[in-house]
């Protein structure tokens, strides 16, 4: 059973910044696609960010030019960088990992809280 596990949430000013962290049970090469999704109190899971093998990435409108997604294979992690937060990034961050046979995975998520 594959299992992904998120770190580095909590409670951050706005303006501030925050780094999240998302490290599989096994190889994180065994993912095709990564990603982050969040999803705020009272709403519907969103995307943040998409990253192919290849380390291309890509982002919600909502967080361009202040979230910026990254994987390490050989350190077997993966990375979401939040820049110049605001209160409405208030939410659970979620990765989520998709395998060669498009099985999905996802972590239990952080929660990561902006303050005004």
């Amino acid at each position: 059973q594959v299992q992904l596990v998120e770190s580095g949430g909590g409670l951050v000013q706005a303006g501030g910044s925050l780094r999240l962290s998302c490290v599989p049970s096994g190889s994180l090469s065994t993912f095709v696609n990564l990603g982050w999704y969040r999803q705020a109190p009272g709403k519907e899971r969103e995307f943040v960010a998409f990253i192919s093998s290849s380390g291309t990435a890509n982002y919600a409108e909502a967080v361009v030019g202040r979230f910026f997604a990254s994987r390490d294979n050989s350190k077997n992690i993966l990375l979401l960088q939040l820049n110049d937060v605001k209160v409405e990034d208030t939410a659970v961050y979620c990765c989520n990992g998709v395998s060669d046979t498009v099985t999905w995975y996802w972590g239990q998520g952080t929660q990561v809280t902006v303050s005004s």
